[in-house]
């Protein structure tokens, strides 16, 4: 058949020429055009044939021979489906606790650090100060200056002149001046426990489709300083980046026929945990340290059913005791010389998962009328052409022009 003349040419057939191609252009309800462009590439056997997706209208080209366009429409019909959708509901339950408890008596300050010093006369002496390194500051970029340190300056013996005008500021014989000289005795007495509790709920909720991953994010974002050290001609600088920390949670669901869901599940917990201080070439560096804690799991449960998920604990425990050495061990008694500080910090988190199938009833029209409505039309706040809002001086040639443009406008056509 000739498409121009419509006329048909009747012809006996060549039994070695190939079945002749027909283009068919196939629309696509669900599927996306680039996965059905290669699903449909497997069904053309003829070397002649090809298929063009067109993405902006989610069309198929498929110029293929007739029996290859069967198989096309019946592998269109099977895989151009709604994608099914699942709920993903979360629940992060984040229980901390920090006991605390300090019991005893401390003669750390007593007998850790004690400065005597003795003989007539006798004045103590100061104790050496260390040299500051150079710190550099990350915001203005400059480098403060070192400060040298001091030496320790020894006690000794007041001179005749101090110790004459020492004697005549008091009475003889003064305690500071003839006698041992000490810091005196100090002790800490405790006996106090505390405890702090915390709990913290997040239930975000989210809808993917099947097969595809699902990102929960609940964190804070936390300033990292990256600095530059100057060098000659340049005062170096800094930059703020920011990294998230808290929970991130990745969920990919799978529905399978039977209606149960396999998910993969990624949780991710990080906080912040110190500074670190280093110095590197005379210059102090600081930089934070993050926990991180991760869990990387597949699981296949029953729809619209929980999936709970635990052993994201954390436990620090510290002690801290102090005695003085024989009279600590005695016993009841030596609790008047010995001490201890016991601190717990614990962290316990759980996260309940619970994936549910969508339907489409699951799923109703809001009813708005915003298409409907119109803009609010409101009076002008002013009237630049008045007499009271105008700016310019009014025209009272024409005192029936109360329009100063106006009057401008008459007035230069009348010139």
């Amino acid at each position: 058949m000739d498409p121009k003349t419509k006329i048909a040419k009747i012809t006996t057939k060549d039994p070695l020429a190939p079945p002749p191609l027909t283009t068919h252009v196939y629309q696509l309800a669900y599927a996306s055009v680039t996965i059905m462009q290669s699903a449909v590439s497997t069904v053309l056997t003829d070397k002649r044939s090809k298929v063009v997706s067109d993405v902006r209208t989610s069309q198929l080209i498929v110029q293929a021979t007739e029996k290859e366009h069967m198989d096309v429409d019946d592998l269109i019909k099977r895989l151009d489906k709604p994608t099914r959708q699942v709920l993903i509901e979360t629940r992060f339950i984040e229980i901390s606790s920090n006991p605390k408890t300090t019991k005893g008596v401390d003669w750390s300050g007593t007998l850790q650090a004690q400065n005597i010093s003795i003989g007539n006369n006798a004045v103590g002496g100061l104790p050496a100060t260390p040299a500051t390194p150079p710190i550099f500051n990350p915001i203005t970029g400059t480098t403060s200056p070192a400060v040298p340190g001091t030496a320790a300056t020894p006690g000794g013996i007041l001179s005749s002149p101090q110790l004459l005008a020492s004697l005549n500021k008091g009475p003889l014989f003064q305690p500071a001046q003839f006698f041992m000289n000490a810091d005196g005795v100090k002790a800490v007495l405790s006996f106090l426990s505390s405890s702090s509790d915390a709990q913290v709920v997040s239930t975000p909720r989210i809808v993917t489709l099947d097969n595809e991953e699902a990102t929960i994010e609940v964190t804070r974002a936390t300033p990292i300083f990256n600095t530059t050290a100057g060098t000659q001609g340049s005062p170096g600088g800094s930059t703020i980046t920011y990294s998230n920390v808290g929970i991130v949670l990745k969920v990919t669901p799978h529905i399978s026929a039977n209606d149960y869901i396999w998910m993969k599940v990624v949780p991710s917990i990080s906080s912040f945990f110190d500074t670190v201080t280093k110095t590197v070439a005379g210059v102090i560096n600081q930089a934070d340290e993050f926990d991180s804690r991760t869990i990387d799991t597949q699981v296949l449960i029953p729809n619209a059913n929980t999936l709970v998920m635990g052993g994201m604990v954390k436990d620090s425990p510290t002690a801290k005791y102090t005695k003085v050495p024989l009279l600590g061990d005695i016993p009841v008694l030596g609790w008047a010389f010995r001490s201890e500080q016991k601190t717990i910090d614990k962290q316990n988190l759980l996260i309940f998962i619970t994936p549910t199938i969508i339907s489409d009833g699951d799923f109703q029209p809001t009813a708005t009328e915003f298409l409907k409505s119109r803009p609010i039309e409101e009076k002008e706040p002013l009237d630049p052409n008045s007499i009271w809002d105008g700016g310019k001086p009014h025209d009272w040639s024409n005192p029936q022009n109360t329009d100063p443009t106006q009057a401008i406008i008459n007035q230069k056509s009348t010139d």
